[in-house]
């Protein structure tokens, strides 16, 4: 078990790393940028910023809460076997 939530992190690692260049825009924000562009304008790639940092705040505040809660787990199970020695 401990090998696989280790390969499940370097992958995860390793997607991150290698996301370079990513679009993420509906496809009315896409025709907008695209106009946009046409007329010498440079938002598309702060909205592409923007929208990758809206994704990615969600997942973040998600891992933290898990590694709260594992930490908590697993301190209450550690208490529980230190008791049941005694």
């Amino acid at each position: 078990m401990k090998i696989k939530s280790q390969i499940s992190i370097i992958v995860f690692i390793l997607l991150l790393t290698f996301a370079f260049d990513i679009s993420a825009q509906c496809p009315m924000c896409k025709a907008s940028l695209e106009s946009a562009k046409e007329n010498g304008s440079n938002v598309g790639n702060t909205l592409n910023g923007g929208i990758l940092y809206l994704l990615a705040l969600p997942y973040s505040i998600a891992t933290v809460f898990g590694i709260i809660l594992y930490r908590n787990n697993k301190l209450k199970k550690m208490n529980r076997s230190i008791g049941n020695e005694q």
